[in-house]
């Protein structure tokens, strides 16, 4: 399981890093910080790719059960954890993702066991 999160992360930063997640969402949204790498807007698409791969890419977050959608800077998180405190990193993570105005984690829930 965790070499396939490494290999779905690995894709979703290629993508993410080809610009190709720009190419069809034109809403406008908060722009980066000034000292960002990049000088391209921020858009809902962006902000769902970082948001997910920053994710999986995290060893105390179950990255493969959450989903991730993006209406205009909000992030909303869905799906299982296995602990509140995985709940907890995942909406920090999404929260310091630039672009994002609001993280709504009403939807992800804690797996019973």
């Amino acid at each position: 399981m965790r070499k396939n999160a490494s290999i779905l992360a690995a894709t979703l930063a290629a993508f993410l890093f080809s610009g190709a997640a720009l190419a069809n969402d034109d809403t406008p949204h908060k722009k980066p910080a000034a000292d960002a790498e990049s000088a391209q807007p921020v858009n809902d698409t962006w902000i769902t790719t970082k948001v997910k791969s920053s994710l999986l890419a995290d060893n105390d977050v179950s990255g493969t059960k959450i989903e991730v959608d993006t209406v205009n800077g909000v992030v909303f998180l869905t799906g299982t954890a296995h602990t509140q405190a995985q709940v907890d990193e995942a909406k920090r993570i999404a929260a310091e993702i630039d672009g994002v105005s609001r993280v709504d984690a009403s939807r992800l829930k804690v797996a019973a066991r």
